[in-house]
């Protein structure tokens, strides 16, 4: 037999994606960070379950799970999407050459999204720092095609850590202030993405019932320790904010501009 027919054993990846439940696990988590009540809703599941899969998928660190800052007793899941992306081109790679190339990121600036007009609130508590560096990420990533908004519960100004770390990325967001949700009573937007725990379990609603996201970030401005430790955890924020925020842009546009 020739050695280029021989097949070899499909990667643990891609057994771990072909079971059903885990598929659709890897499907509610793409877009929002859940709690397991709330998976277990989705898959309609027993919670035993949906427990077992979950730590099947963070075995292979396809998920992490993060104690909730609001209810320390709620545990959110959130998927790593570049471990997902790498661990396919992997996979792509394996079985023929043709499959090398992945789907660029940034492949979305290039792209329009249709006549949608996108309005993005990020929220959290003090709007001092995770909202306000995704305000200022998803406007210079998009180039203005999409209008970005962030807002706290209780703001406190914005953190001087903030502003350098996306000095460092070439992002301006000196000019941005703290602002408090109450501004943005009664307008409209397509998504409301809440970063702090506290935030999602008091978003009040709004016009046009836009869509929710909940991306369950710890607030890097309550580090503790010397000047490098905290700003590292700035940078970690920022990292995983660009990484969620691009990935976000190719699903707006791929489905012209609403994601379910």
């Amino acid at each position: 037999m020739n050695p280029a027919m021989m097949t070899t054993e499909p990667p643990t990846f891609l057994k771990l994606l072909s079971h059903n439940l885990r598929w659709k696990l890897i499907t509610a988590l793409k877009q929002s960070d859940y709690r397991v009540c709330e998976l277990v809703d989705f898959v309609d599941e027993p919670p035993n379950l949906v427990s077992y899969h979950l730590k099947r998928l963070r075995d292979q660190a396809l998920v992490r799970e993060r104690r909730s800052g609001a209810d320390g007793r709620d545990v959110y899941y959130t998927l790593d999407h570049e471990r997902l992306r790498q661990q396919y081109v992997s996979a792509g790679r394996m079985l023929h050459p043709s499959l090398d190339e992945s789907v660029g990121v940034d492949e979305a600036r290039q792209r329009s999204f249709g006549e949608a007009q996108i309005r993005v609130l990020f929220l959290c508590t003090e709007n001092s720092a995770r909202s306000q560096m995704a305000e200022g990420i998803l406007r210079h990533i998009s180039h203005g095609r999409m209008e970005a908004f962030s807002a706290g519960t209780n703001p406190s100004g914005i953190h001087p850590l903030a502003v350098s770390t996306m000095q460092r990325h070439n992002i301006d967001i000196s000019q941005q202030w703290s602002k408090h949700l109450d501004e943005f009573n009664g307008q409209s937007f397509t998504h409301i993405i809440t970063l702090c725990d506290r935030a999602r379990e008091v978003c009040p609603n709004f016009p046009g019932d836009p869509i929710r996201i909940h991306w369950s970030f710890p607030n890097p401005a309550a580090v503790e320790g010397d000047e490098a430790a905290k700003s590292q955890a700035f940078e970690a924020t920022a990292h995983e904010l660009m990484t969620r925020i691009r990935y976000l842009l190719l699903m707006l546009e791929r489905s012209g501009g609403a994601i379910a």
